[in-house]
């Protein structure tokens, strides 16, 4: 199964009284999101389900890629792990599965899938890490297929 974690592209900042799931992106994000979505249609199957928070800003991210998408509510801002990895039905999926959605979330996924530790890793704004799970020797194996941020397209 392959699992890809698309953080949204930049966002305006939260203005006071500002519902956060309305937030939209910037100029600069609208870029990060058509360069991002450019490089993902060049790879994703076309099977993959995209899976997006109900943020404005991840689905205006999510809709630069001009496929079909779902708004998730379990993977809305400050998600659990868990609640992120049944919505995609890991490592069970038979399709890939593209997440657009949020830090600390998407970094603490990639932490627990590729070490076993509780941790905020870090993914940036825009950027995407692709991993891919296997069955290897007859052992599960999670491994990194790729790591791209928008800014280096």
């Amino acid at each position: 199964m392959d699992l890809i974690l698309w953080r949204h592209a930049e966002a305006e900042v939260i203005a006071p009284g500002q519902d956060d799931l309305q937030r939209v992106l910037t100029p600069k994000g609208e870029r990060q999101a058509r360069r991002m979505a450019a490089w993902l249609n060049h790879r994703l199957a076309a099977s993959t389900r995209v899976l997006v928070s109900p943020a404005l800003r991840c689905r205006q991210t999510a809709d630069a890629l001009g496929r079909e998408v779902r708004i998730v509510p379990a993977i809305a801002p400050d998600a659990p792990v868990a609640a992120l990895l049944e919505a995609v039905r890991w490592p069970r999926s038979s399709e890939p599965v593209l997440v657009c959605g949020h830090q600390p979330t998407l970094g603490q996924v990639a932490a627990h899938l590729l070490a076993g530790v509780q941790q905020d890793w870090a993914v940036k704004k825009g950027a995407v890490w692709w991993l891919r799970w296997r069955q290897r020797d007859g052992e599960p194996e999670v491994t990194l297929h790729a790591v791209q941020g928008p800014d280096a397209l």
